[in-house]
């Protein structure tokens, strides 16, 4: 007796091989990649900033045939490596120059100068390159530390009273 196979077999084994081929001709399933570049670019501004700062002379003594120093400091930030240039002006007291400011009180005036150096002999005006301070903010820090001296001459002739002025100070960078 002979057993007839039946028609699903057949066809499983006609049909196997021809899905084993096909299998193995398709390719591996995997990602696929791409690759670019990103320009990432900054400039940095040239930039100072300076903070308003306040010198007090304390009390001073016209019979005492000395003169009155102060001094203070003003705070320049800067970016680095940048050079500047600073002034001041002759201040607000009426006939003030950057060789003898006044300090005022009502219509009295009192004479100062102001230096860029400690031992008070370069005086501090608003030209460049004559009586200006110039440096260039260092590599290390972005902030300055600018120390402004000031002197009252011995036996000026002033009345009792409390006087003030007001200078600018400007920063060319």
């Amino acid at each position: 007796m002979r057993i007839k196979p039946s028609p699903s077999i057949s066809l499983f084994r006609l049909a196997a091989p021809f899905a084993l081929a096909l299998i193995t001709a398709m390719p591996a399933a995997h990602a696929a990649t791409a690759s670019g570049t990103l320009s990432v670019s900054a400039s940095v501004a040239s930039v100072c900033l300076i903070s308003n700062g306040s010198l007090s002379f304390g009390s001073y003594d016209p019979t005492s045939g000395s003169t009155l120093n102060g001094s203070t400091t003003v705070t320049l930030t800067c970016t680095l490596g940048t050079a500047y240039n600073i002034g001041l002006n002759a201040g607000a007291g009426t006939g003030a120059t950057v060789a003898l400011r006044k300090l005022t009180s009502g219509s009295n005036a009192l004479g100062y100068r102001l230096f860029r150096d400690p031992s008070r002999t370069l005086n501090w005006g608003n030209t460049p390159a004559t009586d200006t301070l110039d440096g260039t903010s260092s590599a290390s820090s972005l902030t300055n530390t600018i120390t402004v001296y000031g002197q009252i001459p011995a036996s000026e002739a002033a009345p009792t009273g409390s006087y003030t002025d007001t200078v600018a100070i400007t920063v060319t960078y």
